[in-house]
């Protein structure tokens, strides 16, 4: 019999009730239960199961680019990053509120890094989140104005509760990749939200935007309601070469 509802378990994809109930028939703990703690347990576990199974499904689709996590985030004073406002955006209430974080600093200095900290951790907490390096999303969106998918990819990109901007600024906009940020930023205004890394400071992001009328309507949209972080300090992708290298001197 316990054989049986194994395999319908399995065949149900009930997997958190099939590993828990498979676990403890090999323990010879079930008869310790009664049948309420039975079904609370079997229950539990399948509950737990189907979260876990979410939140890597969600990682998986936000293909970020660095496996990161907040834990790891380090608060050295020269890299003026505060704590305290860290533990405010790990609660998520910036996407509640649909607000956006804009993330600057020089070269190597963690900004992809941490965006991609506070993205995963989104994850986590059950929303949708999506990662695009900016000069690769746009050239994408070239390609898919070419072959009719544009509406699609567009729609997918609306559709996250969190966008992360990878990048911005590193290529001056043209006229078609200019419209696609256009159409990107008005479509979440007020309804989601982004964060965005940049090593161009924004009061130079008219500049690469370009035409003034456009820039200007995107920049009101997405600095309107906007958490801003200046990271300051050494390069750390420096600072770990430097440090790989004394290494292997020693």
């Amino acid at each position: 019999m316990n054989t049986t509802t194994l395999d319908k378990m399995r065949r149900m994809k009930f997997f958190g009730m099939h590993r828990a109930f498979k676990t403890n028939m090999e323990s010879g703990k079930q008869e310790t239960y009664t049948p309420d703690e039975i079904i609370a347990h079997l229950i539990e576990a399948e509950w737990d199961d189907r979260q876990n199974r979410s939140i890597e499904q969600k990682i998986k689709n936000a293909r970020f680019r660095y496996k990161a996590a907040v834990e790891d985030i380090l608060y050295r004073a020269d890299r003026n990053i505060d704590k305290n406002q860290i533990m405010r955006f790990i609660q998520c209430s910036f996407i509640d509120k649909h607000e956006n974080i804009i993330i600057t600093g020089s070269t190597g200095i963690g900004k992809s890094y941490l965006a991609s900290a506070l993205g995963h951790h989104a994850c986590s907490m059950g929303y949708k989140v999506v990662y695009y390096n900016v000069p690769k999303l746009f050239a994408k969106l070239k390609m898919a104005k070419a072959d009719g998918s544009y509406i699609k990819e567009i729609a997918k990109i609306e559709r996250q509760d969190l966008l992360i901007l990878d990048d911005f600024g590193i290529q001056p906009f043209d006229t078609q990749s200019r419209s696609a940020l256009m159409e990107i930023i008005e479509d979440r205004h007020s309804k989601s939200s982004i964060i965005l890394t940049s090593q161009v400071p924004v009061n130079k992001w008219h500049e690469v935007i370009g035409e003034k009328t456009v820039a200007d309507a995107i920049l009101d949209r997405i600095i309107h309601e906007s958490h801003r972080l200046e990271l300051k300090g050494e390069s750390l992708r420096k600072k770990s070469i430097k440090q790989n290298q004394e290494n292997d001197n020693n």
